[in-house]
């Protein structure tokens, strides 16, 4: 771990006045800390206070801030390029990351695009669904099925698949492609399990299914849609009714890829295998954006072998050679470090410190698998007051909607993650 530095001055009344942050307003803008440098599981402010950071930087930076290993790699490889188009080229970077992410999912996903962002990455998903079909002459398929509480990002072929209710895109409704939706599922992950959890799934297939080209949804874990857990079972059924209708079955695991829910891979606790799979987020381990979507041969060959043979989509940083060689040095780090019992131990820890909050009034519900706690309101927190309140705190949490949740970074220490838990708590009591 490199020891922090300063860096140039943060203007944050220019950045108030001129930068958007996601989702705020530029007329009352939430507010934002100056962040200076980073290093294991602190983010330096530029006034010298320290925040332990509760969310990975949004779930990515599972290894933590200023990863020797990995800056080491990036600063090689820019030794060698930076940047080259992959169309017509490649490099050493892209085969070995294409390389480790098949010998680390299923064996049946033998074929990597390498995309910018989850965004991106899902985009291609829809598209590889999408011209397979086309490919094989069969363009009336052309929906999809997911369920709701789903979050897919924010492109616009990605907001079609997030929920159309209660997700963050119904002010686009109108101009986004129609799909099907069935409920989510409801069987909660280590509870039961209800076979009629699939009803809704099967009549939708049943009455709509000539026209489906895939099923998307992310195994185990819903993400920004929820933070909902669920049943390893609903993903066995859903690829049998899949293979009964012929229809191709998408994981999102940008979210919970690399270890997260406690398996490297959330489809691991079902043992199931999609046609094509999503990863981004923590591929780098928080340092640059990349993602990839991983093909079965079937699809792979579907389209290539079809009427339509060329996959038509081309980013202009796909493969970037710095983001893949960050990647790859990632990837390394966790094969070389223990992260199943670190992502155990918060496991076991968050459980023992937030669960009793279920008791508390203004709580609905705690839910906690692997290195995710996630406390549930009654009812929407108030952003403002609840990130004042984590700073004053010396911790870094952004809750949205209902939910006041943690993605810490797999190295964090217990001293650490109590610090954190216990803020929660503590804006649970203040507004009980």
């Amino acid at each position: 771990v490199r020891p922090m530095k300063k860096r140039l001055p943060v203007d944050l009344i220019f950045d108030r006045e001129h930068l958007w942050h996601p989702y705020t307003s530029m007329k009352d803008p939430l507010p934002v800390q100056a962040v200076v440098a980073a290093q294991g599981v602190r983010l330096e402010l530029a006034d010298g206070r320290q925040l332990i950071d509760g969310m990975s930087s949004w779930w990515a930076a599972i290894h933590g801030y200023g990863v020797s290993a990995i800056d080491a790699a990036v600063r090689a490889q820019q030794e060698q390029m930076s940047h080259m188009m992959f169309g017509g080229l490649t490099h050493a970077p892209a085969i070995e990351l294409a390389r480790r992410l098949i010998q680390s999912t299923p064996e049946d996903l033998q074929h990597v695009f390498l995309a910018d962002s989850g965004s991106v990455a899902v985009e291609v998903a829809i598209k590889m669904a999408l011209q397979y079909w086309r490919s094989a002459g069969v363009p009336q398929r052309e929906k999809l099925l997911t369920v709701r509480g789903g979050y897919h990002g924010d492109t616009f072929g990605a907001m079609a698949v997030c929920d159309p209710v209660t997700g963050m895109h119904g002010l686009f409704s109108g101009g986004l492609t129609q799909h099907h939706f069935a409920p989510r599922p409801q069987t909660r992950f280590g509870g039961e399990w209800d076979p009629a959890d699939l009803s809704a799934m099967r009549s939708l297939l049943r009455e709509h299914g000539n026209t489906v080209a895939a099923v998307i949804i992310e195994p185990i874990v819903q993400g920004a849609g929820g933070m909902w857990f669920y049943h390893p079972e609903y993903l066995r059924g859903l690829r049998e009714i899949c293979d009964e209708h012929g229809i191709l079955l998408i994981f999102d695991e940008i979210a919970t890829g690399f270890g997260r829910t406690g398996k490297m891979f959330a489809l691991e606790h079902a043992g199931v295998t999609p046609d094509i799979l999503c990863v981004g987020k923590a591929l780098t381990g928080g340092t640059m954006t990349l993602a990839a979507t991983l093909a079965s041969r079937r699809v792979a060959m579907g389209i290539s072998e079809g009427e339509h043979p060329e996959l038509m989509h081309g980013p202009t940083f796909m493969g970037n050679p710095l983001a893949c060689a960050a990647a790859v040095a990632s990837l390394e780090l966790l094969e070389q470090t223990p992260w199943e019992t670190r992502v155990a131990g918060i496991e076991g820890q968050l459980q023992a410190e937030l669960e009793p909050l279920a008791a508390l009034a203004g709580v609905a519900e705690v839910r906690v698998l692997g290195a995710i706690g996630v406390v549930e309101m009654e009812e929407p927190v108030e952003m403002r007051q609840a990130q004042s309140h984590f700073v004053a705190e010396g911790v870094w949490i952004r809750p949205f909607g209902r939910l006041v949740y943690l993605m810490p970074p797999f190295v964090i220490e217990a001293d650490d993650l109590s610090r954190l838990t216990k803020a929660i708590r503590s804006l649970v009591e203040k507004g009980s």
